[in-house]
């Protein structure tokens, strides 16, 4: 049996389940009203009578929904020159099966036909009017459970669609950032074709390993830490082949942050925008410095540099800080910050502050 299936056999039993306790409490009432009157109870015949009532509004819950999805988003006018007539119609139905089961029930040498006769006129007095009610109660539980589903399916379309417009905006993100770094990597190389060739070989190999791991994590917007950081070092390896002995590099990471989930290549813009606005034209040697740490449930990110410090207030941020600062901000909102800060002494502090959680394959 398929989970549709099971689903639906508990919608009946649910529906079967309610009419029948609504009978039962209808048919107990009305023997506590007759013996409060002094009279007999009539347990059966009460409940035969209100068991066959509910019972066949039951099997009538398909036709009054199928009446109301005929005129659901139409005009009023067309909403009451459909519904009035249809439930005029239904509760006579409805009313004449009721009293005809019950005369079949109660046995033709119990109930004669003139007091079927009698009940027909005693019932379309006392008992029509409620059955129009009853079919009007019906449609509006029906289409308010039918606006009511509606309205979830809509939240659920409008929540996948989100998800996939942020999916689609992050992985745009990481095509502009991707790009933005080969093409700062090809210029030092091709700086270092003709001066050294050897380094220049020796940094394009490095170049295919790097993107080698990216492609292999292409799809994830969050990775590992310690993924994360055989990306860095992959990275490291290019810029050292690129600065030489005027690059020294430390890493500072705490073993229970390893397993952390960080947004894919969220370090390597940080180091390359130490190096670049750092360290690049700093006379003499430069150190590097990427430490990790947990403070409960937060992870730190700190990237450190001794270079020339922060550039000049009201200068532009380039690509890749940018393009950090919106990837943040669209997996964790305000839970995730990036600051910039300078270090006593000389040089830039980048800091990224987000939510802890491990990473789930």
């Amino acid at each position: 049996m398929t989970d549709q299936d099971t689903s639906r056999w508990q919608r009946l039993a649910l529906s079967f389940g309610f009419w029948t306790l609504l009978a039962l409490s209808y048919a107990f009432s009305g023997g506590l009203s007759s013996i409060s009157e002094g009279n007999p109870p009539g347990w059966l015949r009460a409940l035969s009578w209100n068991l066959g009532n509910f019972w066949l509004w039951m099997a009538l819950v398909p036709l009054v929904g199928w009446l109301g999805r005929q005129t659901a988003g139409r005009s009023w006018g067309r909403f009451f020159a459909v519904q009035v007539p249809a439930s005029l119609g239904v509760a006579l139905l409805q009313m004449l099966a009721h009293l005809m089961l019950f005369w079949y029930l109660s046995g033709p040498g119990r109930m004669p036909v003139h007091t079927l006769g009698q009940y027909l006129r005693m019932e379309l007095a006392y008992s029509f009017h409620l059955a129009v009610l009853t079919y009007w109660v019906i449609l509006a539980v029906l289409r308010g459970m039918e606006s009511r589903r509606h309205l979830r399916d809509e939240r659920l379309r409008r929540t996948q669609l989100e998800t996939q417009l942020a999916q689609a905006q992050l992985q745009a993100l990481r095509m502009q950032l991707q790009p933005h770094f080969l093409f700062n990597t090809l210029n030092a190389i091709s700086a270092l074709a003709l001066a050294d060739p050897l380094q220049a070989r020796l940094m394009i190999a490095r170049l295919s390993d790097f993107l080698r791991l990216t492609l292999e994590e292409r799809h994830a917007p969050q990775v590992p830490l310690a993924r994360e950081l055989e990306f860095l070092a992959c990275y490291l390896g290019i810029q050292q082949v690129r600065f030489q002995d005027r690059l020294s590099t430390q890493l500072d990471v705490d073993d229970d942050t390893l397993a952390a989930a960080v947004p894919n290549l969220i370090l390597q813009p940080l180091v390359e925008n130490a190096l670049r606005h750092g360290l690049q034209d700093k006379p003499g040697a430069g150190t590097l410095r990427i430490s990790t740490r947990r403070d409960g449930d937060r992870l730190q990110l700190r990237v450190d540099d001794d270079g020339l410090g922060l550039p000049p207030a009201g200068t532009a941020e380039g690509i890749g800080l940018g393009n950090t600062r919106s990837r943040l901000r669209m997996l964790f909102g305000d839970a995730a910050q990036l600051e910039l800060s300078p270090i006593p002494g000389g040089g830039t502090r980048a800091e990224v502050r987000l939510p802890f959680a491990e990473h789930v394959a």
